[in-house]
Order: C-alpha cells, then structure tokens, then sequence
C-alpha cells in the first residue's frame, strides 16, 4: 500500500495505464455507434498515452530548481506528453484532464486522499471547460462522477479515495447509455469513458498492488447499433472569431457566458498558469465586435483572427506574413501524391498533436492551412494549432471531413491574395463540395436507413447512412444518382485500397449515361475501409 503518490507512482500508473489501454485496446474500440469498421477510440487513447510514457521516460530527471515537486514534475511532463501525442476527441480530453490533475498537485508536498480528490476535480474542470457545450453520457460524465465520489469520501487514506473514485466511475459508465441515446440505441457505453475506467483502476493497482479490473459494464437492455449524426457548427453564424487572451479565470468565466450567448463552438482551453492563464479562444459568431469586446472585458487579447464562412463585409485586413503553406492529413498513398501534387505537406492519418505540429513547423512558413479530412482529427488539428500560436505561427484549420473536401479547397488555393482571404476561400469551397463514403457493413445496426448487417454495401452521405444494398457498384452508383439528384457539376472519385477493379469505370460510365454534361475525375485513393470516396462539386 502506498500512503503518497511519488514520481516513482506517477511512472507505473503512466506504464501501467498504457499496458492496460493496450489489453483493452480492441474492446474499446468496438464500442462504436457507427456499423463501419473505423472505431478508434482504443488506439487513439493507446497512442495518446504512448506519447505521455515517452515524455516521462525522456525528461523525468530535468525537475527544476524551483517550482513543482518531483511528483508534480512528473505529473507535468505525463500531461504535455499527453497533450503533444493526443489523437481524436477522447485523446484531447484526456489531455486536458491528466493537465488539471497535474495543475492540482503540482506543488503540493504529499498527494494523499483529499488531494487525489482536488486532483481528479481540477481534471473534470479542465475536461469541461475545454469543451463548449458539455454532453452527457460520455467521458466528461464519468471523471466528473469519480471526482465527486472521491470528494465525498473526505478521506487522507490514498488507496481508499483511489477505489471509490474507480468504482463511481465504473458505475457512471454503466449509465451513460441513459444519458445519451446514441449509446442506448447502439447497446453500448460510452468509449472514452470506459478508457478512463481502464487508468483509475490502473491507479487503483499502483497504489494496493491489487488488481482492479473489472468487465466493461453494459446498459441494461442492448440493442441492435444505430448510427447517429456527426457533430458541427451551424451553419447560422458566418464569422469564425479566434484569439489569445491573458487573463484570470475568474475573468474568463465570464467572458465564456458571453460568447455562448453570441454563438456556438466555443471552445476555452487555458495553460493552467496562475494567477494569469493564457487561454486560446475560438467561437462562431455574426457579431464580431462583441466577441472581441467579450475579450477585452476580460483581459488582454492578441493575435486576433476572423474568418468568414460566407460572403459578407470582413474587417479590416491585417499585415501580410511571408511565407505561407498547406498541411493535409490523408490516409492511403494515392490520395497522399494527389495533396503532394498541389504542393501541401502531407501527414499520414489519425496524427497526434505533436506529429501535426511537427509538420506545420517544419513548413518553414508563418502561415499554415490545416486540412483534417476527419472529424475526429479535427480536435487534434485544433490543439496543433494552438500550440503553434508558442512559435509564432499563426495556423487555420479549414474543417474539412473527407479527401474530396480537401482536394476542393486546394484547389483554389491562391499564394497573392491575403492569407485571411485565402483561408476563406477555401473553406467556401470545401463547403460546397458534398462528400459520400461507401463501405461494407461490419456488424448488424440499425441506422436512419433500416436495418443492416455484415458485409451489407453502406453509402454514408455526409456522415450519414443513406443506402444499404447488396452490391458494391449498384450501390456507390445509386449514391453518385442521390448526390446529383441535388445538382452538381464534377464528381470525384478516389478509389480505395480494396476496391474491385473497375469500379471506378463502371461508375464513371453510369454517371456518363444518366448525367451526360456532368465531369467525371477519378483516381487511385488507397484509402482503407472505404472502396468508393465520392465527392460532388
């Protein structure tokens, strides 16, 4: 039994941890609610927990000469490491938690009970806090439900508070599906919550050297998955507002409550600095003046940058940087040549933070364009970005969700005209390119299109299952058919690294017989999961 949690503790919770995210890797990443065989929220805690050992086996041994404990220090490097490796929504969150746990201990002597609980409540708020608007029924419910239990506890008695925090979280799990339907539909838990139980017990093991694990919980009556909706801004407000902003929390809080009222995604990430935090600010608006003036009344903003979604007056332009590039994520080797042929530095898919900050600095450019081609990536994007801000880059994500996306965007790219403009742009033209993803079934769902079951052809319009059919090329061409049927002028199509030969040919002389003055373009994409990428301009 350990009475403190040492450096030496934080070192086997980090290894332990990983070792056990690595056991359940595969059962985490089954807890999917979409039928496609692209569930990833095992691996991407897996990586992001990779990166955070690296960082503590590289750098546990530089503790400074003034400032956190060597527990403390340790917890730091465990948090930033996470934070440079996080891959996908529930790898950022993490990072934020293990960064407000950190924060928590930093500097006090000796973690024990009460403090685990004032660690693992900072964590929850960081966790919170980084997100705008909060869902239940996923990973924020269950650290925040471990949180309150071990406060609960108000005990000094380290491995007692350590088990009520896992076995609240555990229960929590077990009632996501309640809170969010999604998950009830699906008959699974929460994924990114379930990772968390993995490290609490983890935790749990460090600190008694007795096992805590235990099997994931399910909802009480399972049912057949269903696939649900991808989550986005609206498409109400026409300005995207971002800046820096030295302030005190107190101050921020604020300043939250009121861009909330002006907008949506808002997301307040701060460095955990005190008594004046660095945040990085980042909202959709219409009303840019009162975001900027919500800034001001809470402290110093700087490095303001506004884009516009759609065509309306924008503020005045800025000083042009020198220097100005494109970094892309693509995942299969045709569509890599493809953004390497329009001049874009490419990352291979589900990147962590580190590896996009990485290729945005090894740019050379002031100025960077950020194309994720995933929605999961795009939290990762975010975070990339806003570390660039310490280099003095200044980076725009362009929220692209598919290849096709991307290569719409890039193709308008235009080095004379202001970066600010350019961004825009592209972004417009992203925008309007609608995309389609065609894939096999990989278990029986039910989705917004009827049921469905293994090796069933899926068309995901937009995030979306629209057709469910037996064959491949009736299938992708009946989507290309649905797409049309709402205008359009050029198809794309990128063809995946299992697709059967011909399929693109056969869809290509479809489209020729049934819309004869629409332009078809189609390449080898390699991309895997997906035999058909389809995108409509």
């Amino acid at each position: 039994m350990l009475d403190t949690l040492d450096a030496a503790a934080v070192r086997r919770w980090c290894a332990g941890g990983l070792a056990a995210l690595k056991r359940h890797q595969g059962e985490i990443d089954q807890l999917n609610v979409y039928p496609v065989p692209d569930g990833d929220t095992g691996t991407n805690l897996v990586l992001t927990l990779t990166s955070a050992q690296q960082a503590l086996a590289m750098d546990l041994d530089t503790l400074p000469d003034s400032g956190p404990t060597a527990h403390g220090h340790a917890l730091r490097l465990m948090a930033q490491g996470a934070l440079l490796g996080a891959r996908g929504n529930s790898g950022v969150i993490l990072s934020q938690i293990l960064r407000g746990f950190a924060d928590e201990v930093a500097v006090v002597p000796a973690v024990r009970g009460r403090e685990l609980a004032a660690a693992l409540r900072s964590g929850a708020t960081a966790a919170y806090t980084a997100v705008a608007r909060p869902v239940e029924g996923t990973l924020l419910t269950v650290v925040a439900a471990a949180a309150a239990a071990a406060e609960r506890a108000d005990s000094g008695d380290l491995p007692a508070v350590a088990r009520v925090a896992a076995r609240a979280a555990a229960e929590a799990l077990a009632r996501t599906p309640e809170q969010l339907p999604a998950l009830a539909r699906a008959g699974v838990v929460d994924a990114g919550g379930r990772g968390l139980c993995v490290l609490l017990d983890a935790l749990v093991e460090v600190l008694t050297g007795e096992s805590a694990a235990r099997p994931a919980p399910m909802p009480r009556s399972a049912r057949p998955a269903a696939s649900v909706a991808r989550e986005a801004g609206s498409d109400e407000y026409a300005y995207e507002v971002q800046f820096l902003l030295d302030a005190r929390a107190e101050a921020v809080a604020g300043m939250r409550r009121a861009l909330d009222a002006l907008g949506d995604s808002l997301v307040v990430v701060g460095d955990g600095r005190e008594p004046e935090s660095t945040w990085n600010v980042h909202v959709h608006v219409n009303d840019v003046g009162a975001a900027v003036e919500a800034g001001i009344a809470a402290g110093r903003p700087y490095r303001i940058s506004v884009t516009r979604f759609a065509d309306q007056p924008e503020p005045p332009p800025g000083p042009v940087a020198d220097g100005r590039a494109a970094v892309v994520v693509a995942t299969g080797g045709g569509i890599a040549e493809l953004f390497a042929a329009e001049g874009a530095t490419v990352v291979p898919g589900n990147p962590s933070t580190g590896e996009l900050l990485d290729a945005v600095r090894g740019t050379g450019a002031a100025r960077v364009v950020v194309l994720p081609n995933d929605p999961n990536t795009e939290a990762v994007a975010s975070a990339a970005a806003r570390e660039a801000h310490r280099y003095g880059i200044k980076v725009s994500v362009v929220p692209t969700r598919s290849p096709v996306q991307a290569l719409a965007a890039l193709a308008v790219r235009d080095g004379d005209r202001r970066f600010e403009d350019d961004v825009i742009a592209m972004a417009e033209a992203a925008g309007a390119c609608r995309y389609a993803e065609v894939c096999h079934a990989s278990r029986e769902a039910l989705t917004v299109a009827g049921p469905c079951r293994p090796g069933d052809v899926l068309a995901l319009v937009e995030g979306e299952v629209h057709l469910i059919g037996t064959d491949l090329t009736d299938t992708c061409a009946a989507v290309v058919d649905r797409m049309l049927g709402g205008g359009g002028e050029m198809v794309t199509l990128l063809a995946g690294a299992d697709a059967p030969a011909g399929l693109t040919d056969a869809v290509r002389a479809h489209v020729a017989r049934r819309w004869p003055f629409v332009e078809v373009h189609t390449y080898p994409g390699g991309q895997p999961f997906y035999p058909l990428l389809v995108g409509i301009e």
